[in-house]
């Protein structure tokens, strides 16, 4: 008998037995108790599995004694730590239901939240505090702090132990997850223990992990990206893993990933392509050395400087997811030559998050996605017989409940077959790897009827030395791009100055010359527009869109 084979058992018992968060709680705190579970980098909230568990039995009985039991909504309002993993188990593990709020979240979401899920506790963090307005605070049965898990607003009428809890079953509702993603339309996302769970699957099977790996989340928690593919992850693992007490700057950061040394992350795009394109390109163009090795030994440059991005994030990382968004061609080829062990996912919160993936050591296809990942049904919906273009549609254990209180929305993204419409067009080569276009609502009609997409626009723009970001928009039937320049090309301090609208003149010629000569006839960009601040964000560094499909540029605050 091969050394595999107990390994392939042990893993075909867990795929099947945990199919609930109470089920992965027992599985890791049982089989590794002893083991760190999670911690931040500087110490402090330092449990072991056994620790862990303890923990959050204790927090759900202290829970129940006020009332708040299965199938009631308990929501999370914090930035990463510790201890929002025991409150996510002491919430989901015994029935009752998960709302994670992204912390940077506004008042006003926080409250349309917090009523339309019908929220009865919070865990809250000091920080957060002052999001949770008097309103919410009065309709609360339980405040919670969640770095001391002590009760800060608690009404003694409640008082009464009848929160009853009970094991959840697969398809009962574990997490609402409320998304606006980049249209501005907040939706709750139901996503049952069988979806997470499912996920955790396919995330083993992506990217196999055990019990020494260590994790170092750097992404906001209340994301599925990161809750599913990492925090809760680990714990089907039994590895460990570690947050940051502060937000991930590269002084906190880099720090943090000598000290940890991770073997697994996860980012967006926008995290290593400032490191590729502000530190890696600038530096090889003004070195004459790197730059005749980059003509001359590419290899070797590769080498070099894949070694050096290798040690600046510990030595010992082994995957780097990236999702959430596109990855610029550029940075991306050069990760691939460099060797770095990065590998591209794609998903949405609908599907959580999982629907395609690329395995770190298969060879890599630049600008894809990759393909369906384990357990997803992946079918490109009214091809287009000319282009291959067709809207992604995936069907699985992956796939939602529907939106919360919202079965109109619900019908409009899942169809009766229980394919979920992702609103995403893209390809597919024979190989089975998938290519992303663009969204459907954000395609832009051209005058012979032809399909733009402004994402593949913008990633033209966005290859230019200097440009931070842009945005297509359309107007008035022309294509506009807003762009947003570095602080060190374009210093908006001098905006009253003649030298300062000489460069920005420059500057947007340049951009709307460049542009146009390496996109089609029907994509050419008809102006140019430059944005004073960066453009507002998702939690997973997508622009919000919708703000700005009325921009004006050059004065945009």
């Amino acid at each position: 008998m091969s050394k595999k084979t107990p390994y392939k058992k042990k893993d075909s018992y867990r795929e099947q037995h945990c199919n609930t968060l109470l089920r992965v709680l027992e599985w890791s705190t049982t089989k590794f108790p002893y083991r760190m579970a999670t911690q931040f980098v500087d110490g402090g909230q330092e449990y072991t599995y056994k620790e862990f568990k303890e923990k959050t039995d204790n927090l759900s009985v202290r829970m129940s004694r006020f009332g708040i039991g299965a199938g009631d909504k308990v929501a999370i309002l914090s930035q990463n730590m510790p201890n929002y993993l025991i409150a996510i188990f002491g919430i989901t593990a015994f029935g009752r239901v998960c709302v994670p709020i992204l912390p940077d979240s506004s008042e006003h979401e926080v409250t349309n939240i917090l009523t339309h899920s019908e929220t009865k506790a919070i865990f809250i963090s000091k920080k957060m505090r002052s999001k949770l307005s008097r309103e919410c605070w009065d309709k609360m049965t339980l405040v919670i702090d969640i770095e001391t898990f002590e009760f800060i607003k608690k009404d003694e009428e409640d008082f009464r132990c009848d929160g009853w809890v009970k094991e959840p079953q697969p398809d009962e509702l574990a997490f609402i997850i409320y998304t606006s993603g980049t249209t501005g339309n907040a939706k709750g996302v139901m996503l049952s223990h069988r979806n997470i769970c499912h996920n955790l699957g396919a995330s083993f099977k992506a990217q196999p992990c055990f019990k020494k790996d260590r994790f170092l989340s750097i992404l906001p928690i209340a994301h599925t990206y990161e809750m599913g593919v990492s925090s809760l992850y680990s714990f089907y693992v039994g590895a460990c893993v570690y947050f940051l007490q502060k937000p991930a700057a590269p002084a906190v950061l880099l720090p943090a990933m000598k000290q940890v040394k991770p073997t697994i992350m996860l980012s967006v795009p926008l995290v290593i392509e400032k490191v590729i394109k502000n530190s890696v390109f600038p530096t090889i163009r003004k070195s004459r050395v790197l730059s005749w090795m980059e003509k001359h030994m590419a290899w070797l440059l590769h080498f070099f400087i894949g070694t050096r991005l290798k040690k600046i994030f510990g030595g010992k990382l082994r995957f780097f997811g990236v999702g959430g968004a596109k990855m610029d061609g550029a940075v991306e080829q050069f990760l691939k030559d460099c060797k770095f062990p990065y590998a591209v996912g794609y998903g949405l919160t609908e599907t959580s998050p999982l629907v395609c993936n690329v395995i770190v050591t298969k060879k890599k296809r630049v600008g894809s996605i990759g393909v369906a990942s384990w357990g997803v049904d992946i079918k490109l919906d009214n091809q287009s017989p000319e282009t291959g273009e067709g809207e992604i549609v995936c069907r699985g254990d992956n796939v939602m409940i529907g939106y919360y209180k919202d079965p109109a929305r619900t019908r409009t993204v899942l169809d009766d077959e229980g394919w979920f419409h992702t609103n995403d067009v893209a390809t597919m080569d024979k190989d089975g790897y998938y290519y992303i276009k663009g969204r459907l609502n954000n395609t832009i009609l051209g005058p012979s009827g032809e399909n733009i997409y402004p994402e593949e626009i913008e990633m033209v723009i966005n290859d230019m030395e200097g440009v931070d970001e842009s945005l297509i928009i359309e107007r008035d039937g022309k294509l506009i791009a807003l762009v947003k320049f570095g602080d060190d090309i374009l210093d908006w301090n001098q905006e009253g100055e003649d030298k300062f609208f000489d460069i920005l003149e420059s500057k947007r010629k340049a951009v709307l010359d460049f542009v146009n000569k390496h996109v089609s006839k029907q994509s050419k960009v008809n102006d140019v527009e430059v944005m004073k601040d960066p453009f507002e964000k998702t939690a997973t560094h997508k622009i919000r869109r919708f703000l700005y499909k009325n921009a004006k540029g050059d004065d945009k605050k």
